[in-house]
């Protein structure tokens, strides 16, 4: 009786571990739920939102010290693509507090946010410096604090560099994407961007400037001041837009 007894027991026990890690399995995880870069998508007054954060340094293909508060690229791509490709999805809000980085992963990153679809806003804290800078002006609408900050300065390359034609000519070629790019995406011209870039009256330690909110908004480089408030605001508004625009072309297809 004593074994039977023991049988019955574990047989129960191995049943509700069973359904204890069915429903785990099941279970949604919440929707406000922060990943593990930061990430967060939320859903208000019918609209949804993801919200990516780009702090720190942008690493690039060489992984920085452990005490750097970093945005790895490899982990942001899929977050873009998976924003622009979820039908779910309304827009994307993207807050940027960063020093600069890596200048190609930086690129990377601001031509996907360029190239989407979806309605984007981004929002400069703290700081978007260097090439932060592109990703700033990447997003459809671009806001920045009135305490925030943007460094301007020209390529540069730390370690060992050859002193030869070529290694100038790649440096030139690589600033003109660099100024294409924010040319192309904001209101600033490339004389102006150049100029601000090769100041040598401002930086004791460095070329180039250094603009506050009211400043980038004044030389075009951000479309205005703002804060958190503003750019929901913009978002939602944006997304309003979409949306009726997308109900207007059903409406004509159905017609024909």
């Amino acid at each position: 009786m004593k074994k039977e007894e023991e049988k019955r027991l574990r047989r129960l026990a191995a049943s509700a571990a069973e359904e204890a890690g069915e429903e785990e399995i099941s279970a949604p995880a919440p929707q406000n739920a922060l990943a593990g870069d930061g990430s967060v998508t939320t859903r208000c007054d019918g609209k949804t939102i993801h919200c990516l954060t780009v702090i720190g340094q942008i690493e690039g293909h060489y992984i920085l010290p452990s005490q750097n508060k970093t945005t790895k690229y490899e982990h942001v791509i899929p977050q873009i693509v998976a924003v622009e490709e979820d039908p779910q999805i309304d827009g994307l809000l993207m807050l940027l507090n960063t020093v600069g980085g890596d200048v190609e992963a930086g690129l990377a990153l601001a031509e996907l946010v360029a190239g989407m679809k979806k309605p984007t806003v981004s929002l400069v804290l703290g700081g978007g410096h260097s090439i932060g800078v592109p990703l700033a002006v990447a997003a459809k609408r671009s806001f920045i604090a009135e305490s925030a900050s943007m460094t301007i300065h020209p390529v540069r390359m730390n370690g060992l560099v050859l002193g030869i034609p070529q290694t100038l000519e790649y440096f030139r070629r690589m600033q003109d994407r660099i100024t294409n790019f924010v040319t192309q995406n904001s209101n600033i011209s490339a004389e102006r961007f150049m100029s601000l870039a090769m100041n040598t009256q401002e930086l004791v330690m460095d070329v180039g400037t250094v603009l506050d909110g009211p400043d980038a908004v004044e030389e075009g480089l951000i479309d205005s001041l703002g804060s958190l408030s503003d750019a929901m605001d913009c978002l939602c508004r944006m997304i309003d837009r979409e949306k009726g625009r997308k109900r207007g072309s059903a409406k004509r297809k159905k017609a024909e």
